[in-house]
């Protein structure tokens, strides 16, 4: 476990990184997302992705144990994008992932942040930082297809 975990509840929506129609496109119930990232491979990400936003967070915002605002918003946003990832235990890195499932300002939000925490994050986590280049090297799988045969749109 980290040692500054967040609280993030899922069942509710940011509105500053949410859009309309968001929810809508996620599992069914907030219990199915919560149970999704209980699962091994998707629960490291969760934790590789708060420690970076808690280096990116202190360092360039003041913040301390709690993040700020806008800081807490992404990492919630993070959190249920994750949780409603169709990959799940075989998701790829993002940056490797076939579907963009972040909105486009997010994610560059989420990309100024890997940016900054990356290098630091070899000293502060170095078994997460390693596992997430680790898992970076790993092939993306072929995109989920959904019922109706064709492969799922973002």
């Amino acid at each position: 476990m980290s040692a500054y975990p967040l609280r993030i509840d899922l069942t509710q929506r940011s509105s500053q990184y949410c859009g309309a129609g968001t929810m809508a496109r996620m599992s069914t119930s907030p219990t199915d997302r919560r149970a999704r990232l209980q699962q091994p491979r998707l629960a490291r990400e969760l934790r590789t992705i708060e420690a970076m936003l808690r280096i990116g967070c202190r360092d360039r915002h003041g913040g301390g144990a709690p993040l700020c605002a806008e800081c807490a918003a992404l990492a919630e946003y993070t959190a249920r994008r994750l949780a409603a990832c169709p990959f799940g235990e075989t998701k790829p890195t993002c940056s490797n992932c076939q579907i963009h499932c972040y909105g486009p300002r997010e994610r560059e939000a989420v990309r100024e942040v890997m940016r900054y925490a990356g290098p630091r994050m070899l000293l502060r986590h170095p078994v997460l930082a390693l596992r997430h280049v680790a898992d970076g090297k790993r092939p993306a799988p072929p995109k989920p297809i959904n019922k109706k045969g064709a492969a799922r749109a973002p």
